[in-house]
């Protein structure tokens, strides 16, 4: 093995792949030295390539511990300790401090733990001795600190070593945890969607709890939503939700401003929002059928500045003022780095709208530790407070509306949305450069839907920069997406085993490993702490062996009726589908299904000019019309063809009763939660987002037909509800 592929292999960049095809693809060298390097192991000179080999396998010699150790609950403790040679008859103590203060200490001596390796380094002898012990049978799950000293005989001084020991549990909470019988339904929706008779040009967490309201009183279990994540204030033009500026925080234009508390002490806004002008801006962006961000910004920004002013003029003792000191005391140093970012972007992105990306802003901005960022952010505490001050009003309305779902009887309550990575010009690649990789984004390989795969634009956690951290920020960034949810959905969950990456300077992608196992116990943890379910959207190629790994993890599959498939190509009999497992028809990239029986997705794609040819075009309507057939086969076959249908051709036109008889089909199997689409049951032919379009179509900007306050009411929804639950039942 050449000293390339060996560090390729120590920093876990996979040497092939097979592509959907069968075929195997090998790993270049060139890919390899973009990513070695991405991951700031520079490999492009024999010189590069032997110092950063260096660093890394010498890593775990020069230090006594690693950075983190993940271990099952109950499991024995056992791990690897470098220490200089020659210290036979030193004392070891290690001190183990539970997560609440509790300490363990034992002490032994150093000859008495088994060798297990020898090296030399730089002319000092090295060893590795083996510590094996049962944990204290009161440990706790959770976070815990290890710390180890050594004492050697008749010599001063000390040698020191830690470790953050995680305990985890071995299953995530399951849907048997929360609902009886461990079956139920939700209804899913992209937030931005909803429309009310007082809304701002834009869903917010208002509208929210009131349809959460409606879809406990429909009998569902759960209400899906797209991606909350933080977006980019200082440009709203920047709108897609799988494509944030951190995930660990929330897009504020969802804040409802008119439920903001100092609303009612502010005149200044009140007049604002009283005035001719406003009202017409207002009934402008109300009355679009599209989602106008920017007009939207602009309605909501200026009054919630005026309301931040009031805010400020709070007193120390006031309890709005006290609840938003909890809260950046339980947030912590992320929310001010997001913060100060969210300022900083304002500041540059107003001066120039070329500086959109923190990389282009100049080079002693770019690194928020800079003494120069720390004299921004005093400078414009103001600001900074107000950007603080947004996401706490957000984090209290999500709050809110959560609670509206629990108290109308939603069991599980919300399932929020965690996209797969970050925007690289964000607030998360700027505040946690150590963690997301800048050289490198995120895709996908060729596949039939794309012949030349895909690039995501989105920036990959580093796998060395998660171990280092102690998975701190990805710990972090879980909890923050299960608060105020009863579920979260991992976007392209084979991230956690290995995600592909594409090299900036355009060699060929790579598959690169993760810490698959560690991750897992990680997400168990949080799940079972924050009384979260866990659903894996496990789409697309899928790694041998990896839906077991999620299925003893207790993490719910994705499945979807259009790709659930029997060898013959028809769809799989409702029986076969998995119990541990979301079901859905449709998801926001795919055809609503009335789209899908009227072709509407593929007369979108020659609108476009997204074929290569006409054949193309003609291949995919042609296979259309026989996934009609197959699917009134199928319900045939479970005795859920409608009477309207004398016949399995395919060629009648959509009715509401065929998509009633669809998800009934799919609500029949063992799936867990069997989720309704909103789109679906209103009607709509339209989907939220086409993939592979930016500007072409109207992805993240579609408004539903039906406001919030008719939903209740509206036959096509309650018939649908009524459908699945009666399946569910």
């Amino acid at each position: 093995m050449s000293d390339l592929d060996r560090l390729a292999e120590r920093l876990g960049i996979e040497p092939f792949y097979h592509d959907i095809w069968g075929n195997r693809r090998e790993t270049s060298d060139a890919t390899k030295r973009a990513l070695s390097a991405a991951m700031g192991y520079p490999a492009g000179t024999g010189e590069e390539l032997t110092a950063s080999l260096h660093a890394v396998e010498d890593r775990s010699w020069r230090r006594m511990l690693p950075p983190v150790l993940v271990i099952d609950e109950g499991a024995p403790l056992s791990l690897a300790l470098a220490v200089p040679a020659g210290l036979e008859d030193a004392q070891l103590t290690w001190t183990l401090t539970e997560e609440g203060g509790l300490a363990h200490r034992a002490s032994l001596r150093v000859g008495n733990l088994p060798l297990a390796e020898q090296r030399v380094l730089d002319g000092v002898a090295y060893e590795r001795r083996t510590v094996s012990t049962r944990l204290p049978p009161t440990l706790p799950l959770g976070y815990h600190r290890l710390s180890v000293v050594i004492r050697p005989q008749g010599v001063g001084g000390t040698l020191e070593g830690g470790t953050v020991l995680i305990v985890a549990p071995q299953r995530c909470l399951t849907v048997e945890d929360v609902v009886p019988g461990g079956r139920t339904w939700g209804i899913g929706l992209q937030l931005y969607a909803l429309k009310s008779g007082d809304d701002w040009g834009i869903g917010d967490f208002d509208d929210l709890g009131r349809f959460a309201e409606t879809a406990a009183g429909l009998g569902a279990g759960l209400v899906g939503l797209n991606p909350l994540h933080a977006l980019f204030p200082a440009d709203p033009n920047h709108i897609g939700p799988y494509s944030p500026s951190s995930r660990t925080f929330l897009n504020i234009l969802y804040i409802d401003v008119e439920r903001v508390p100092e609303l009612a002490a502010t005149p200044q806004a009140q007049a604002l929002v009283a005035s001719e002008e406003f009202r017409q801006r207002l009934a402008a962006a109300r009355a679009t059928e599209l989602v106008d961000y920017p007009a939207v910004s602009a309605l909501k920004m200026p009054v919630l500045e005026a309301l931040h002013a009031t805010f400020r003029a709070l007193g120390e003792s006031d309890a709005r003022r006290q609840d938003f000191e909890a809260f950046r005391r339980e947030m912590g140093e992320p929310l001010r780095r997001h913060a100060v970012f969210e300022a900083l972007h304002e500041h540059f992105y107003r001066r120039d709208p070329s500086q959109w990306m923190w990389r282009s802003w100049p080079p002693a901005f770019q690194k928020p530790d800079s003494p120069e960022v720390q004299a921004f952010a005093a400078e414009q505490a103001e600001r900074v407070e107000f950007f603080e001050y947004l996401q706490w009003e957000a984090d209290r309305q999500l709050g809110t509306a959560a609670e509206c779902g629990r108290r109308a009887g939603l069991p599980i309550g919300f399932y929020r949305d965690l996209a797969v990575a970050a925007h690289p010009g964000g607030a998360a690649a700027w505040g946690e450069s150590d963690i997301l990789v800048q050289g490198a984004n995120v895709g996908a390989p060729p596949d039939q839907f794309n012949m030349k795969g895909q690039n995501w634009g989105l920036a990959p956690l580093s796998p060395v920069g998660l171990r280092e951290s102690a998975y701190g920020s990805f710990i972090a960034m879980l909890r923050a997406n299960m608060r105020h949810a009863g579920a979260l959905r991992i976007d392209h969950v084979m991230a956690l085993q290995h995600l592909f990456w594409i090299p900036a300077d355009g060699s060929d992608g790579a598959y690169v490993e993760y810490p698959f196992e560690d991750l897992l116990r990680i997400i168990a943890l949080e799940s079972r702490r924050n009384g979260c379910i866990v659903i894996g959207e496990d789409l697309g190629t899928v790694p041998e062996g990896f839906r077991p790994a999620l299925e003893r993890a207790g993490i719910l599959s994705y499945r979807v009726l259009y790709f659930e498939r029997s060898a013959d190509g028809g769809f799989k009999a409702p029986q076969e589908y998995p119990a541990g497992a979301m079901v859905t028809v449709t998801t926001h990239d795919l055809a609503t299904f009335k789209g899908f029986w009227t072709n509407r997705d593929l007369d979108w794609r020659a609108k476009l000019d997204l074929y290569p040819d006409e054949a193309a075009r003609n291949k995919d309507v042609w296979d259309r019309g026989v996934d009609r057939w197959w699917m009134l086969q199928a319900l045939e076959r479970e005795g859920l063809r409608p009477a309207s249908y004398p016949n399995n051709e395919g060629s009648q036109p959509f009715s509401c009763e065929l998509m009633e008889a669809v998800h009934r089909y799919l609500a029949r199997s063992p799936g867990c939660i069997a989720m309704v689409q909103v789109e679906d049951a209103l009607g709509e032919v339209e989907q939220p987002n086409l993939p592979g379009t930016v500007d072409q179509h109207p992805n993240w900007r579609r408004r539903l037909g039906v406001p919030v306050e008719a939903m209740a009411g509206h036959e096509g929804l309650r018939r649908l509800a009524e459908a699945v639950r009666g399946e569910r039942s």
